[in-house]
């Protein structure tokens, strides 16, 4: 395996000290149980030794990837793809055309990244051979035990008859690992407690009474300003109402739970990394193993009952020995048994200022890597035909068949019109705000 070329493709100097140990006590085959922060590089840390055990021309799915949630699974497909291998990989997970992964399976690809529920179903219906595993990855495994994938877990890796390795990863310190999972003499590596600086969290109580909840949220988004913002709620219909009123207000904001399509989840992603958006409206789904960037506030509209819910989402912000703020709304009726009772009080009478706009805006572009459109070629269209600066094109991403660029906000609709009879790489696109 030619780890320089691989190194160059990610753009990397080289692994971090972590996935170094991981990729040489994975050298044996030995099973791993690896623990490591969210945001550490874990998923290197497994692809790297998975990529050493695949074998070419060998038929059947060689290595199989567990994840919680479909975010992460098109996350590791990404990052897989991104070391320019000659190695097939699919995704599979809940609300993913079935068709269109089961013709995925019928040239089975060497690489299976899935959700518990939808693998077990492509197992059930015999859609791919699971004995041909070799090597197995339970990406995030305490947060799919936590969203209750216990059954399907044990259904899957019941059916494994041929794997040679198993590797585990965690975000905490599990304390009983299920003996379904099949781990034997396995090595731990964990880079928790060596990771484990402090973060400088401020933690700021907002008290309110239940009708002037949304209220005090808009004032506080007002006090917070123009810095990214993470707001959790435990309930979507919450989410959804938070959104409305923000939007009402003028505000850019994005919203992400488990009720909405998979692209609209990954286009509200997008608009959160690139800064079209400065505030997520999220569950909990949003609180680990998503690929998003650093945050200066959370905002807990509505407290989590349990502390781990509470401690995770609290680690989106403060990380690379930066500060981070954590507000949580509360009524004086309620009582967590984790939030001390001195927790100071922030106050956010009288604050009705919006924050000023974004920098940027997203704009749908109708061309992706199968019309041969990279971003290089983006760059070019919007600098030469639609006339901007180096500087008004933010992040690009191009997908498969649609591309999304984030735009200096003052420059978008002149760039649309200009843009309107033009062709990209000789081919006429549509090109318009991603709402």
């Amino acid at each position: 395996m030619e780890l320089e070329s691989i190194y160059k493709k990610l753009q990397i100097q080289d692994m971090n000290q972590m996935q170094k140990s991981t990729y040489k006590a994975a050298e044996q085959k030995q099973d791993i149980v690896l623990l490591s922060p969210t945001g550490s590089g874990k998923t290197l840390a497994f692809l790297f030794p998975v990529l050493r055990n695949l074998k070419k021309n060998v038929q059947g799915v060689q290595a199989l990837i567990l994840v919680p949630a479909r975010e992460l699974a098109l996350q590791i497909e990404q990052v897989f793809k991104s070391m320019g291998t000659d190695f097939k990989v699919s995704v599979c997970y809940g609300g993913h055309d079935k068709k269109i992964e089961v013709n995925n399976l019928t040239e089975a690809p060497a690489v299976l990244i899935g959700t518990p529920g939808r693998v077990t179903y492509h197992v059930r219906n015999h859609n791919f051979d699971p004995t041909t595993i070799r090597t197995l990855v339970l990406d995030e495994f305490d947060k799919a035990l936590e969203l209750g994938f216990h059954d399907d877990m044990e259904f899957i890796i019941g059916s494994l008859k041929g794997v040679t390795q198993r590797i585990l990863t965690s975000a905490t310190v599990m304390e009983n690992i299920p003996s379904f999972t099949g781990l034997k003499h396995e090595k731990i590596i964990s880079f928790l407690k060596e990771n484990e600086v402090k973060p400088d969290i401020q933690l700021r109580k907002v008290m309110t009474t239940p009708e002037e909840k949304l209220n005090t949220l808009f004032s506080l988004v007002c006090k917070i300003g123009n810095k990214r913002t993470l707001i959790f709620c435990n309930h979507r219909d919450a989410v959804d109402r938070i959104s409305e009123l923000l939007h009402q207000m003028g505000i850019a904001r994005e919203t992400f739970h488990g009720g909405m399509e998979q692209d609209e989840r990954e286009r509200a992603l997008l608009k959160f990394r690139n800064d079209s958006a400065r505030i997520l409206i999220t569950t909990d789904l949003a609180a680990r193993g998503l690929d998003i960037p650093e945050v200066e506030s959370i905002v807990h509209y509505q407290l989590p009952p349990k502390e781990d819910a509470f401690i995770h989402r609290n680690g989106r912000t403060a990380r690379m020995n930066a500060k981070g703020f954590v507000y949580l709304i509360m009524t004086e009726e309620e009582q967590f048994s984790f939030i001390k009772s001195n927790t100071p009080e922030e106050s956010v009478a009288g604050f009705h200022t919006i924050p000023e706009k974004t920098p940027y805006q997203t704009i749908y572009i109708s061309a992706g890597k199968k019309d041969k459109v990279n971003k290089v070629d983006i760059v070019g269209y919007l600098i030469k035909k639609g006339e901007l600066q180096k500087e008004d094109v933010g992040i690009i991403e191009v997908k498969d068949t649609t591309s999304y660029v984030a735009v200096a906000r003052n420059k978008v609709s002149s760039v649309l019109k200009k843009l309107q009879n033009e062709k990209l790489k000789g081919k006429k696109v549509k090109m318009e705000i991603a709402y």
